[in-house]
């Protein structure tokens, strides 16, 4: 697993910063921690699986918007790759990950979006279409980020059980080296660009960024609550 990090600086930070109570609210659901103690009731888990498997499919489409918004040609490789990413392995690899959790594919095939799934990949696509690239990375932010950001807080916590935890796969999958480089690449992109926007282009991102992270708790809270 990687190892725990210092706090974020830079650009980026500050949006967290200015949405410090929502933010804390998300990565430290409590969802994520009964996780991260392996209390977690695994229909919870189940229910997550499921929808996040037709949220991987959403992604897929924000990232082909994304080649779409692009304006250069490092933009494009960047959001056609992710793209390929999710649907050439990731989705594979998920589907492969739920079987493992009694959800065969043709489970999956046939379930309808949650309300929290369509909220938050439609607010994503929205904010895309609306917006500008800035716009949809800051969406996606607490996604890509956020996840990172959990796993690393997980590990950093005394009431976390790691050994004959059920979640210790899902743990480790976004605490790794892998997945942490996705995350530092991805906050490099966030800080080159938000460093140059002056202070009313920050705060009506900072709006994105607070919206989307809400969305994202509820995305947890719909594992408690719909299992």
């Amino acid at each position: 697993m990687a190892r725990t990090t210092e706090p974020m600086s830079g650009a980026f930070a500050r949006l967290i910063e200015a949405n410090a109570t929502d933010w804390q609210a998300y990565t430290q659901h409590r969802f994520v921690r009964e996780l991260a103690e392996g209390t977690l009731p695994e229909a919870a888990f189940r229910h997550y699986l499921r929808q996040d498997y037709l949220f991987l499919i959403q992604f897929a489409r924000v990232w082909g918007l994304a080649v779409y918004k692009s304006r250069t040609l490092a933009e494009i490789r960047q959001g056609l790759d992710s793209l390929k990413a999710i649907v050439e392995v990731e989705l594979g690899l998920h589907v492969g990950y739920c079987a493992q959790w009694g959800i065969d594919e043709a489970a999956l095939e046939d379930l309808s979006e949650s309300r929290a799934t369509l909220a938050y990949t439609r607010y994503v696509l929205d904010a895309g279409m609306s917006g500008d690239l800035v716009d949809l990375h800051v969406a996606l932010a607490p996604c890509i980020i956020g996840y990172g950001e959990i796993a690393r807080w997980i590990l950093q916590q005394p009431f976390t059980v790691l050994e004959g935890n059920p979640y210790a796969d899902w743990i480790a999958m976004y605490a790794g080296d892998e997945y942490q480089a996705l995350v530092a690449s991805e906050l490099q992109w966030l800080d080159e660009r938000l460093s140059a926007l002056d202070a009313a282009r920050m705060a009506a991102l900072s709006n994105v960024f607070r919206d989307a992270t809400r969305l994202e708790a509820d995305f947890w809270q719909m594992g408690l609550d719909l299992a």
